[in-house]
């Protein structure tokens, strides 16, 4: 398959678009199709004023929209680690959720345009807290109200669905919420309509240290330190038992355990690539979090994993038994919260359903 595609260069609200001749196969059959690619930064306006309280002068979206030439579109949000580029032809692991979308996987970019977003607050391109600047608290419904804009410049009336994983889930339950008109299904993974205690525990102990380490000076060491732990909580028990069950090794005078070594890994590696600042603000919003499921009227699917320490499996239930529209399919994941990056194969009969001929544009 080859894409080509054009991205913006320069800092300022623009837009890039480009069209690509790609070959997709399934079962060893060759099927020319044409994606067509656009991305850019929009400005927000003025102001935008914030659920929790302030606004921000002059907010930016940056976004990335992908997939057949006149599809319907679906919004695919992820973690508070996503970004707009939600699958990569050309670079391999250059999407967030490659695994799962593209053309040919579950969610399938020759049969709709897949739009993606830079989060408000994120470590992308959209308007973000400055290394020692004051940020106002972000909630979902803020990143709602960001797509619903960036709908109104695109001019895309009603979305064919909102794909929405973790934090995107949250986004997504929210965008239902206030803008029922403006997109036709929810698929909701790991997500549900306020967090769990157990959860807050977990990131606002990331966060606490996370502060003190930007107050000293040491952000990135400090963002190791937190994502080290928050990897303990996104996988489950049952994994860490089958993969580090070895014995330590001595190390300059001190026992360095197989599992830490991963950890510090995944922790020095996110470091490199994230901002304090940023993640501050996100794992805030999550924790913020908090819809009344009751009003939320779109048809939605949801996805439970049974081994989530993040979001636990009666946490799912009960808001499958609020939302007046909805199902749950119940899997299971030695991945825990991170099953909706690993487990294609468990999504893809789930994901069928935003091509179901009930559903609508």
């Amino acid at each position: 398959m080859t894409l080509r595609s054009s991205t913006p260069s320069s800092s300022e609200p623009s837009e890039a678009h480009g069209t690509a001749r790609a070959t997709a196969g399934a079962a060893g059959a060759s099927v020319p199709e044409v994606l067509d690619v656009a991305e850019g930064v929009l400005a927000l306006g003025e102001r935008l004023v914030l659920h929790h309280g302030g606004c921000l002068e002059r907010a930016r979206l940056a976004w990335r929209l992908e997939g057949r030439r006149g599809a319907p579109v679906v919004a695919a949000l992820g973690g508070i680690s996503a970004h707009r580029r939600v699958f990569d032809v050309t670079r391999p692991r250059a999407g967030w959720w490659d695994e799962v979308v593209g053309p040919a996987r579950a969610l399938d970019a020759l049969r709709v345009r897949v739009l993606g977003i830079d989060y408000l607050g994120g470590s992308g391109e959209s308007t973000t807290p400055a290394a020692g600047e004051s940020f106002p608290s972000l909630s979902s419904y803020d990143q709602a109200e960001t797509l619903r804009r960036l709908l109104d410049h695109l001019q895309i009336e009603r979305l064919r669905a909102i794909v929405g994983a973790s934090y995107g889930g949250m986004v997504g339950l929210a965008f239902a919420d206030r803008y029922p008109e403006r997109v036709a299904q929810l698929l909701v993974i790991s997500a549900a309509d306020r967090t769990h205690p157990m959860a807050t525990a977990w990131r606002s102990v990331q966060r606490r240290m996370l502060r003190f380490a930007v107050a000293i000076g040491q952000g990135p060491e400090g963002l190791k330190l937190a994502r080290a732990l928050a990897m303990a909580s996104y996988r489950s028990p049952a994994e860490f038992a089958a993969r580090f069950s070895q014995p330590p090794r001595r190390v300059h005078e001190q026992w360095v355990f197989p599992v830490e070594e991963y950890l510090f890994a995944r922790g020095s590696d996110y470091a490199a690539r994230y901002r304090p600042e940023s993640v501050l603000c996100l794992s805030e919003s999550i924790d913020l979090h908090a819809v009344d499921a009751r009003r939320i009227g779109t048809p939605t699917e949801l996805v439970a994993v049974r081994e989530d320490q993040l979001v636990p499996l009666d946490d799912m239930r009960a808001l499958a038994s609020r939302l007046p529209r909805a199902r749950l399919h119940e899997i299971s994941s030695l991945h825990g919260h991170d099953a909706f990056l690993k487990e294609a194969e468990a999504l893809q009969p789930i994901f069928t359903c935003l091509y179901s001929p009930s559903a609508t544009e």
